[in-house]
Parts: C-alpha cells; structure tokens; sequence
C-alpha cells in the first residue's frame, strides 16, 4: 500500500474514544497532603484556645489526638490492613473532638471519646471514605449521653462589666437560654462589648467555641486551598442567621443573627465538619440541602429545644439523611433519559 493511500485511510477512519472509569481527572494532592492542611488551618484556633484556657485544654488537645492516632494505629495492626494513623486524618478527628469539648474535661472522657471516634464511628464502618457519620460528632454525643455534667461544666468567667465579684460559669448560649437576651448582654457590659468578645473569643464555651475570627481564616484558608466549597459554610451560616433574626425573643424579626453566627460551635462545625468530604452529599445541589438542613435544625434546636446549642446534633442528623439526599440529587446518568430516548 502506497504512503498516500495510507494517508487517506487514516483520514477517513472514525476518531476512536477511550471509555474508562473514574477518576479522569488525576492531581498531585494527597489525602494526607489535605489532612495535615486542614490540621493547620484549626492550628490558630487551637492555640488561641490553650491561652485562654490554659494548660488543661492543652493537655485535653494532646489526649484527643494521641488516643485518636492509637486508636486507629491499634485497630489496622490488630485487623492487618495498612496503617495510615499518621496520614493527619486521626489527628484531626482528635483535635475536632477535643475542640467540641469543654476545657475542664477530665482527660480520660477526651480518651473515651477519641477511641469511640475512631473504632466505631470510623474504623468499624471500612475506615477512611467509609464511614456515614462524622467520627468527631459521633464522639462528643457519646461523651454528652454518657458524662452530661460533665461534658456542660465549663470554666468561670469574670463579669464583662466590670464587677469583680461577678462570676458565671455559663456559655453565652447558656445565659440566653436560662435568662434571656437582657441578662446576656449584661453579663458582657452591652452590646458592643457582647460582640467584641465573641469575635476575639474571650468567653466560655469549648475549646473550639472561642474565636471566631481565628476560626473564620482557618476556613477562609480552606476555601482558598479549594478543599472546601464556599457555598457549604455560607448557606449553613446564613440559614442560622436568617432564622435566628427571623424568629427574635421578642416577635418575628428581633432576633440578634450575629450574636448566633458567631456564638456556640457555629464557625467550627460549618467551616470544619459540615464540609467533611466522607459525610457530605457528592453533588452540589445536595451539599446545599445539607448545609441548609444542618443550619435549620441548629436554630430549632437553639430556640425551640432543650440543649443551648444544636450544631452537634444537626450535623449528625443531617449525616443520617445524606444518602438519601445522594439518591434524590444524582446526576442523570449520560446519554440516559433525554428527549432522544422517549
């Protein structure tokens, strides 16, 4: 065959696709890479929280990782799979629970914690990308059924208004549960006061309910690194605010939505767990559902509910209902169900 008619037939052939599975789109990124980043963005946060707090949330910090990393590294050896306990995923399943904890925490519960984070909510499930639930949450509830006092037993304050003899050992969402919005603002001198001390983090709450500026870059940094989706935080954290102003203390539309936004777990658990790639839905409309419904749920459970703070409880439910969510928000499979095909 001569070099022309070879020529011509190569043009005449039809172009030939490769159908494989995914993934098509292969990138340099690591799992570990992304988890020692994400560790690094709640670094700010944590270090904050050991000087306001001291050396027990410290010490609380390590326990939770230290057990976390054991716990998994335990668990692989003993059921001889790969250890990857040291991949930054354990450690921050150890820093989140004890972030989500208060700082007078006797040590062992954070232990407890972090080993039931790990072998039932994560290892038990098929480990990594596996499990239903978030392991962090699935700890703290544990801890909060299991210790109640405990785990609602937070440090004293002194009086934001001056008053040197004036102690509370509540939360902020505790004085406005137990006493109202007067009494909170109180506590704190006034408005602007309330606000300037939740936003710096110098009030009770967990570890990881302090500074929300801190939290808020160490999320910023996430979204900039595009592990997370923008939209997750923003449409759970504009949900809380919308309802929470919506559905004031004093009728519709006297709600105080800033004070909510930065109040409680709020910007760890929007920014930190709600955007978690194992338990979230896989497409975007579903995502938006999720941090919809995690948003709502935490404002029910605020002013409606029994506990002060809900971001707990609404992640774990909302995790509860993501395969279904999944099942109702896929993508039309290509080449399936157009006009073509009746």
């Amino acid at each position: 065959m001569s070099e022309e008619v070879m020529k011509n037939s190569q043009a005449a052939a039809p172009e030939v696709f490769t159908i494989s599975v995914s993934p098509h789109i292969r990138d340099d990124e690591t799992i570990s890479h992304i988890m020692w980043q994400v560790n690094a963005a709640l670094l700010p946060a944590a270090l904050f929280a050991v000087w306001w707090f001291g050396v027990p949330a410290l010490i609380n910090m390590l326990v939770g990782v230290v057990f976390a990393v054991l716990g998994e590294y335990l668990w692989q050896k003993g059921m001889h799979q790969p250890v990857t306990a040291f991949d930054g995923s354990a450690c921050i399943t150890g820093l989140l629970l004890a972030m989500s904890m208060s700082p007078l925490l006797p040590p062992y519960m954070v232990a407890v914690g972090s080993f039931i984070a790990i072998i039932v909510a994560k290892q038990s499930m098929g480990g990594l990308g596996f499990n239903i639930f978030n392991p962090a949450h699935i700890g703290r509830a544990a801890l909060m059924v299991s210790w109640p006092v405990a785990m609602t037993t937070w440090t004293k304050m002194q009086d934001m208004s001056g008053g040197v003899d004036a102690m509370t050992s509540a939360t902020p969402l505790n004085i406005l549960k137990m006493q109202g919005y007067d009494a909170l603002v109180a506590t704190f001198g006034s408005q602007s006061e309330l606000y300037w001390n939740m936003l710096i983090g110098t009030r009770n709450g967990s570890l990881g309910e302090t500074s929300t500026i801190l939290l808020l870059l160490g999320g910023l940094y996430l979204i900039y690194k595009g592990y997370v989706n923008w939209f997750v935080p923003a449409a759970m954290i504009g949900t809380v605010a919308v309802l929470t102003w919506i559905f004031g203390p004093a009728g519709l539309f006297t709600g105080d939505p800033l004070f909510h936004v930065m109040a409680g777990g709020l910007m760890l658990g929007a920014f930190f767990m709600a955007t978690d790639m194992v338990t979230i839905p896989m497409t975007v409309k579903g995502q938006l559902i999720f941090a919809v419904g995690a948003g709502a749920l935490t404002v029910l459970i605020r002013l409606v509910g029994g506990y002060p703070e809900g971001v707990c409880y609404s992640l774990l439910l909302m995790n509860a209902v993501t395969p279904l969510i999944d099942r109702f928000c896929k993508p039309r499979i290509f080449g399936a169900g157009g006009a073509d095909n009746g």
